[in-house]
């Protein structure tokens, strides 16, 4: 099968959406599929590296600075690939590189696929102040964009339920992203472990609460930054983890001061992808307060590499944590306390939620994953 796949951005950024894209054509490639990935560049000159189509673009930022946009629809480029003829074509982005694929579509027939990664009305607000208005923008344009989508693939139920909220008609069919499960069962030793948590001045005797990603507004970090100082009334050795960049870090070290826990919160800034599992195995409890995650692979990562979980409670953990077992959905500020209480002072518990956590990563593969887009590929050709 012949298989284009179309994203904003590629090699850009360091996100769900190219992690997704990456880890699905390795694998559709490894089932012996001729892949080819349709991306913008990072300039101004279209090219081609291999089976990667740059089309030149000029930058964009407003909520992500490595947004971009090209500088015409019109590139020998596009020929190309119409000349190509895909059997399939699976759009990952709904704005730029969207309206390639659908010209490409509409040349050659094939069949246009999309993935909906993102829930826009939770970052609306940088641009939109009024919530309301904001979700009646994006149901508008969601709808627009993906009526002539022959199916649509969301990453939970929690994102087909926006998609039918929204208005969509469209076939919708759930695939969890998947990530490369391998590639976080490598275990660093105890003292490479105990040598980085030093590097970053992290004391001997402390236990480590991690969150990793883009450090947004959305994210909602500042509400564990809240919750903290009352975690620290009953354990002092305890240190919390930022691993991650973006617009909101410096008024979360504002926060952290102000709260005067900043000697007990390190914030990392970016960190090289190679070694964002080097990061996670540094943690004890990996925490989040966000609900703006359509699937949130860090969630994945973090039990793939082995740690319990105490997040806020949301529709794209139902099949992440087990409530008890491999960690805890909290509601409230006194069940987030308890839980990260109970979790440092219980040993056993928390080596065997860590086992817990492994065994439910697995069944996120990325190849479960290509399996799984694979079928809604034929199924769209007959």
């Amino acid at each position: 099968m012949k298989i284009l796949i179309t994203t904003d951005l590629y090699v850009t950024a360091t996100n769900g959406v190219v992690t997704s894209v990456r880890n699905l054509h390795e694998e559709l490639v490894k089932r012996g599929h001729e892949v080819r990935i349709l991306t913008l560049s990072s300039n101004l000159k279209s090219h081609k590296e291999g089976n990667i189509y740059y089309i030149k673009s000029i930058p964009l930022g407003v909520v992500y600075p490595d947004v971009r946009m090209p500088v015409s629809y019109h590139n020998p480029l596009i020929r190309e690939l119409i000349r190509w003829k895909p059997d399939v074509i699976h759009s990952q982005c709904e704005f730029f590189s969207f309206q390639f694929a659908r010209h490409i579509s509409k040349a050659t027939g094939a069949p246009l696929i999309h993935t909906y990664h993102t829930l826009y009305e939770q970052y609306a607000t940088y641009v939109i102040p009024s919530k309301r208005l904001g979700r009646r923008m994006v149901a508008l344009l969601s709808r627009k964009r993906l009526k002539h989508v022959d199916t649509v693939i969301a990453p939970t139920r929690k994102v087909e339920q926006f998609l039918r909220r929204y208005g969509l008609r469209n076939p919708i069919q759930v695939v969890p992203s998947g990530i490369s499960i391998d590639r976080y069962r490598h275990r660093m030793s105890d003292e490479e472990r105990m040598a980085r948590r030093r590097a970053l001045g992290i004391p001997e005797d402390h236990q480590v609460l991690i969150n990793l990603g883009r450090l947004g507004t959305e994210k909602n970090l500042g509400e564990l930054l809240e919750l903290f100082p009352a975690v620290l009334e009953t354990n002092r050795q305890i240190t919390f983890l930022i691993v991650g960049d973006g617009p909101a870090k410096e008024d979360l070290e504002k926060q952290a001061k102000k709260l005067g826990i900043e000697d007990h919160v390190i914030f990392t800034g970016m960190v090289d992808p190679a070694e964002v599992q080097n990061y996670y195995q540094l943690g004890d409890i990996f925490v989040s307060a966000s609900t703006s995650e359509t699937q949130g692979l860090t969630y994945i990562e973090a039990a793939a590499n082995g740690l319990p979980l105490v997040c806020r409670q949301d529709p794209c953990l139902d099949d992440v944590i087990e409530e008890g077992v491999n960690g805890y959905e909290y509601t409230a500020s006194d069940e987030f306390i308890r839980d990260i209480n109970s979790i440092l002072w219980n040993p056993d518990w928390r080596d065997a939620a860590s086992r817990s956590s492994e065994e439910i990563a697995a069944t996120f593969d990325k190849s479960h994953f290509a399996e799984a887009v694979e079928d809604i590929y034929e199924r769209a050709l007959d």
